[in-house]
């Protein structure tokens, strides 16, 4: 679509301007009429129109702000790749759209085949949002496997794509198996209080193995005792302090294997 808007704003720049020199060169004028009238008059109006105009598509098409106007990833990106992205630093570029800025933003990126590369993309970002953008936020983001020095934020809604592309990345970093995958994506939801919180200085990928003492309530309001284990970002740890209520999974024949569901960013 950005190539499509700009490839036409170009095309009618040249034959606004072409037009104009044509006529220009080529108006014979009579014994009524001076030849400056062949430069000026209304066929002046298209360049001028056009010089309006391709600016402005430029702009409007820059990296993120055609996405921030749309709500979609654009074109180019829409069927990409998946992968996940880890805010290293971002900084906001100067431009803005309706008083939001245009932001940076660098990223450390994981993708489908475990490969880590790094990146950016540039995005519009709401005034209301931009505290949210910290170093180690992760966020799913498409990318193009043959050119990965630019990425887009995806803005797809697929949730479930965003979440298989995580769960990859968990197993392979061995912070988690198919096995706990299973029971978080088939098992009883239910609410646990943390009763008891151990470190055992474990740590893979950055992430904190941690051990739970934990009174989960079943949906009948009865409860059971159980300890699970979980890894988890440093930033994530002060959810599961000692009295929080955190969301489980568990099978019911096998209430022993507690999964523990916690957001990514947490």
């Amino acid at each position: 679509m950005r190539a499509k808007l700009r490839a036409a704003a170009v095309a009618f720049g040249i034959l606004a301007v072409g037009y104009y020199l044509y006529y220009g060169l080529t108006y014979t004028p009579d014994e009524f009429t001076g030849a400056m009238l062949g430069w000026v008059g209304p066929q002046m109006a298209l360049p001028i129109i056009a010089l309006t105009i391709v600016p402005i598509v430029f702009a409007f098409t820059g990296d993120g702000i055609l996405e921030a106007f749309t709500g979609r990833n654009s074109s180019e990106f829409r069927d990409a790749a998946v992968g996940i992205g880890t805010i290293t630093s971002f900084r906001q570029t100067g431009v803005s759209v309706n008083d939001q800025p245009q932001v940076k933003i660098d990223f450390r990126v994981e993708g489908s085949d475990g490969k880590v590369f790094d990146s950016h993309a540039k995005m519009i970002v709401p005034l209301t949002e931009l505290a949210l953008l910290q170093p180690g936020v992760v966020l799913p983001v498409r990318y193009l496997p043959g050119r990965t020095d630019k990425v887009e934020v995806d803005r797809s809604g697929d949730n479930g794509a965003a979440q298989r592309a995580m769960n990859e990345s968990l197993i392979r970093k061995g912070i988690t198996t198919r096995g706990k995958l299973d029971i978080a994506e088939r098992g009883i939801a239910a609410q646990a209080v943390v009763r008891s919180l151990d470190v055992p200085g474990r740590i893979r990928g950055g992430y904190t193995e941690i051990a739970l003492g934990l009174v989960v309530t079943r949906p009948d309001g009865t409860t059971f005792e159980t300890r699970a284990e979980k890894y988890l970002p440093p930033t994530a740890i002060g959810s599961v302090q000692v009295g929080r209520i955190v969301g489980v999974h568990y099978l019911p024949g096998n209430e022993q294997e507690v999964v523990i569901a916690l957001p990514v960013n947490a």
